[in-house]
């Protein structure tokens, strides 16, 4: 009889609590409310053409998205998120068809925790 282990991979997530401060120094309650929510906004549906161009097989799409992704994810303190998604845009690059599949998954994952982290921090409704 064979065993079978099944993984549940489980990656803490961290938001930049200094950069949405910051955030919120420079433009006001409201304004920085509203980047973030556009922000949290853009990540899902970027997350989510990821998560397509993969499955069509579109690497430089892929990647593009990915790329697109970094920037928006720092910009509102997820450096995990942005670290991941370089990992994705490297694993493209390599041509490495198995970590592009694993750090793609590891960067949907993250990125859903990350919403919800920082859905859950501000407190904020879209």
């Amino acid at each position: 009889m064979e065993n079978v282990l099944v993984l549940k991979p489980k990656d803490g997530v961290r938001v930049d609590q200094e950069k949405l401060t910051s955030l919120y120094m420079q433009l006001g309650e409201a304004a920085a409310e509203d980047v973030i929510c556009r922000a949290m906004e853009e990540l899902a549906v970027r997350l989510s053409h990821c998560e397509r161009l993969y499955r069509e097989d579109k690497s430089d799409e892929l990647r593009k998205s990915a790329r697109s992704l970094t920037a928006i994810a720092d910009q509102i303190g997820m450096g995990l998120l942005a670290q991941v998604a370089v990992d994705v845009t490297r694993a493209i690059d390599d041509g490495d068809r198995t970590a592009q599949a694993a750090t793609l998954s590891r960067l949907l994952r993250i990125g859903e925790n990350s919403l919800t982290a920082i859905w859950d921090l501000q407190d904020l409704s879209v």
